[in-house]
């Protein structure tokens, strides 16, 4: 399973036989759960938010990703395909 970027599509890739390559489709966030926690960290970090400089925002997003603990990502992140 791969996703779309153009180093997964090169005419050099070179596959064995017994690999099956599948291209997800373009917008497929079940199938990147990062997706899911980026969207998590815009609406609790960036959402209606201006912070004055790059560093400034950094900081923010930094204390945000040390202060969420592993129940919340597993729970922003998991995907319950049976739903």
């Amino acid at each position: 399973m791969m996703d779309g970027a153009t180093w997964h599509k090169s005419k050099t890739l070179s596959v064995q036989g017994n690999i099956r390559i599948v291209i997800q489709s373009p917008y497929s966030p079940e199938l990147n759960p990062v997706e899911r926690l980026w969207q998590y960290i815009k609406q609790n970090v960036l959402k209606n938010k201006v912070y004055e400089t790059l560093s400034s925002l950094e900081d923010e997003v930094c204390k945000f990703l040390a202060g969420i603990n592993p129940q919340t990502i597993r729970s922003v992140c998991g995907y319950n395909m049976y739903n």
